[in-house]
């Protein structure tokens, strides 16, 4: 499409034209505009946004920015109106020299999502520089004896404009004796010459001054000129000759100081001081200020001193004279083609931009991290630059336009396993030997919270006293997260459940920060043996995770129940008194009675034993008491001198530390064989068998008792190398070690077999067997497999 906008008279016209290219694999476009060198401040470039396919409204959200190389102010983009506009003067020789193609290259970017696309500013020449004379004025000498149609080149104008602007004609002043010819050489410039029309006559005329105009192709035309001063020599009809009109010579840059170009030789037919030559360098082109040629005046051998850089001119055009020493002197005239030759001399250059840091952990695979351009200032295989990244890396460079790279994530990133990459990018030419630059990019990884906070075991067991004091620190949990900052920053919580009609928090709490977990009050062995509950470890990312742990904390007993009498069976009375009628006529070792009593304490705490109580005034008593069974019986065989009432004092003493007691008091009543019940008979009947029972139960008893004082032995040994092994876990109240709980069915330790918490027991005779009704058993607490209550087991869950 071509624009034009019309002002007022004289106004200039701008031409736009609009490309789209598609961009390969990338999915990039080119825009490509044009505008004219020494367009004013806020000329109109184009519509870049809407030509970009981008929304005014999303410019300023999406970070619209236009990057550029070398001067970054010539133009601007309108972030209202999406418009590119020229913000300062361009010069187009200033920018591009005399290359045919002058392009200002751009670089959008736009950020959520990035996108770079690239557009293409061709700045248009205007004829804006006349041809310019190196010089004011040019002589030239011409012998008078010079035949008609002889040539002499003249200094043509230069325009430092291109096209057709620098499209060159020539027109000479009015005179007689020359005309003008224009020389085309091979590079298709065009050089002026004068052709000798009339033959010169000193005499008459020894000068010449002639206007020489140059005139361009531009509109409007420029025009240049230089006065040409020609002086008429006096006869030396002979001018020196070169080998050919022109040499070529082919050198490559950064060659050494003083290094020889060419060795030129002229001739000249004349003889004596009209042969004699001299040599000298008329013009250079292009001029330059690092690169300088001489010529020795007698040999005609032409050097170079200073810098020959390919990267300045690809080539130079030295004009050279010989000139012969003759009155008047004649010139011959050659041009030596200097072409130089590019080497790698150029290191790549690494720009990166765009860094979208730092990259979260989660960022998926494809997405990308920066913008790469590499160039080189080299031609050829010299200037192919090509890009690699460190290796064992998750990114890769995907080449999106020549010369330019995106930095794209290759493979899944873990914080957790590296925190951060630094990344070379190399840049490396194709010349030889080839050159190399690196440019460093630090890669952050940002954390996500993708790592729940981890106990070093699923499960602790805690043992703490009972009656401890409210607000008791029992344990201390600890939870580690993997994540960093709030993703690591770990709290802590119960998991409620009910114990028993109460809730678990009335038991128990946890501290949110430290995972210190307090019993809130007195935990009672005789009503909760066991509390089992769940501590969760919540993290603070979003959104937060969590794990559980498992608590079991076992009430430890201690002695604070004192032994409690039993009423006698049948009776349903206190215990306070027993009262038995008692034959006289009975032997020794003949039962009488027997004192029941229990204790709500366990283990030893629970276990009992009876003693009898010296009667008073120190008389013997012909009653004695069994030490762990409760049973009265007599010691010898009862007379008349025996009191017919007696009055036994029973003490019940369980093993606890310290040991607690109760006292039972037996009145007995010794009354004569006729008067005693039919229910005695039967007591005495069983009297012999009764007390062969007892003596095995005993022996039994104290059998189990030692059996269950080495398990108790081998368990605190055994426990006590855990602990040794694991991290501590004690509490303020200091939980006591593990200990052996013992039961029975019978006796003194039933009421341990009887409550209702969350204990695990097992009920059978131990070898050798007992008597009927009689046990001895060890037990631990614990829980089923299936973390159930273990309050009436089965078969399978016993411990």
């Amino acid at each position: 499409m071509v624009f034009s906008r019309r002002g007022g008279p004289g106004a200039p016209r701008l031409l736009l034209s609009l490309l789209l290219l598609a961009a390969g694999e990338s999915g990039s476009c080119q825009v490509h505009y044009s505008v004219p060198e020494e367009a004013k401040h806020g000329t109109f470039v184009g519509r870049i946004a809407q030509d970009l396919g981008l929304e005014l409204a999303e410019l300023v959200p999406r970070l619209f920015r236009v990057a550029s190389k070398g001067r970054r102010d010539l133009l601007e983009v309108n972030l209202q109106n999406g418009i590119l506009f020229v913000n300062s003067r361009i010069d187009r020789e200033e920018l591009c020299g005399r290359s045919l193609e002058c392009s200002i290259h751009l670089e959008v970017i736009v950020d959520r999502p990035l996108q770079v696309f690239h557009v293409e500013v061709e700045v248009k020449d205007i004829n804006d520089n006349p041809p310019v004379f190196r010089e004011e004025e040019q002589k030239v000498l011409i012998s008078e004896s010079a035949p008609l149609d002889s040539h002499f080149p003249l200094e043509g104008a230069s325009d430092a404009d291109i096209g057709v602007n620098s499209l060159l004609t020539y027109r000479l002043g009015l005179n007689e004796y020359f005309t003008l010819k224009i020389i085309t050489k091979n590079d298709k410039s065009i050089l002026p010459e004068l052709v000798l029309r009339k033959s010169l006559d000193r005499e008459e005329t020894p000068q010449l001054n002639i206007l020489l105009t140059s005139q361009d192709g531009g509109k409007p035309e420029l025009t240049g000129s230089v006065q040409i001063k020609i002086s008429i020599l006096d006869v030396n009809d002979n001018a020196p000759e070169f080998d050919k009109p022109g040499y070529k010579v082919v050198l490559f840059e950064n060659v050494p100081n003083g290094t020889r170009v060419i060795q030129l030789n002229a001739s000249d037919l004349d003889e004596g001081v009209n042969r004699e030559i001299s040599y000298g360098i008329r013009l250079i082109l292009p001029v330059s200020e690092k690169c300088m040629f001489s010529i020795n005046p007698e040999t005609g051998e032409i050097r170079i001193y200073g810098k020959l850089d390919f990267e300045e001119n690809i080539e130079y055009e030295i004009q050279v004279n010989a000139i012969d020493k003759g009155i008047p002197s004649m010139a011959g005239h050659c041009t030596v083609l200097v072409e130089v030759l590019d080497l790698n001399d150029n290191t790549p250059e690494v720009m990166i931009t765009s860094l979208s840091l730092p990259v979260r952990e989660d960022t998926q695979v494809g997405t990308v991290i920066a913008l790469i351009s590499v160039s080189d200032r080299d031609s050829g295989a010299n200037g192919q630059v090509t890009c690699s990244l460190t290796p064992r890396v998750p990114f890769k460079l995907v080449s999106t336009f020549k010369n330019y790279y995106s930095l794209v994530l290759d493979s899944a990133l873990d914080r957790e396993s590296v925190s951060d990459y630094a990344l070379v990018v190399t840049a490396r030419d194709a010349g030889s030997p080839s050159l190399s630059a690196t440019a460093s990019v630090s890669v952050e990884v940002a954390d996500v919270n993708d790592n729940a906070p981890a106990f070093a075991q699923p499960e602790y067991t805690v043992f703490v006293k009972e009656n401890n004091p409210p607000g008791c620190h029992i344990f201390t949990v600890s939870a580690r997260d993997a994540d960093a900052q709030e993703n690591a920053l770990v709290s802590y919580s119960l998991v409620e459940r009910r114990v028993g009609e109460r809730a678990l928090s009335s038991y128990v709490s946890v501290h949110a920060e430290s995972g210190k977990v307090y019993a809130l009050q007195p935990l009672d062995h005789e009503e909760l043996e066991l509390l089992q509950f769940q501590v969760s470890a919540r993290d603070a990312g979003v959104p937060p995770l969590g794990s559980n742990v498992t608590l079991q904390v076992f009430v430890l007993d201690e002695n604070d129940n004192a032994p409690a009498l039993l009423p006698r069976p049948g009776t349903g009375g206190g215990g306070g008194a027993v009262s038995e009628l008692v034959s006289r006529s009975v032997g020794a070792g003949h039962v009488v009675a027997k004192v029941r009593a229990v204790d709500a304490d366990s283990g030893y705490n629970a276990w009992l034993s009876y003693e009898l109580q010296p009667a008073a005034g120190g008389a013997r008593s012909p009653f004695r008491v069994a030490l762990y069974t409760g049973e009265i019986s007599t010691t010898r065989t009862l007379d008349e001198a025996d009191s017919p009432r007696q009055r036994l004092l029973v003490l019940v003493k369980d093993h606890g530390e310290p040991a607690l007691t109760a006292t039972a008091t037996v009145l007995l009543s010794l009354v004569e064989s006729g008067q005693a019940p039919k229910a005695s008979s039967r007591v005495l009947a069983g009297a012999a068998g009764a007390e062969t029972a007892l003596v095995d139960v005993n022996v039994y008893l104290i059998i189990a008792i030692c059996a269950v004082s080495s398990l108790l032995v081998l368990t605190l040994l055994l426990y006590t190398a855990l602990r040794c092994s694991a991290p501590p876990a004690e509490g303020a109240c200091a939980p006591g070690k593990p200990t052996l709980v013992c039961s029975s069915a019978v006796g003194s330790w039933s009421y341990s077999q009887q409550r209702r918490q969350r204990v695990c027991s097992g009920e059978g005779p131990p070898p050798p067997p007992p008597p009927p009704k009689t046990d001895l058993m060890a037990f631990s607490p614990c829980l089923t497999q299936s973390g159930e209550d273990c309050s009436n087991p089965s078969s399978e869950d016993l411990c």
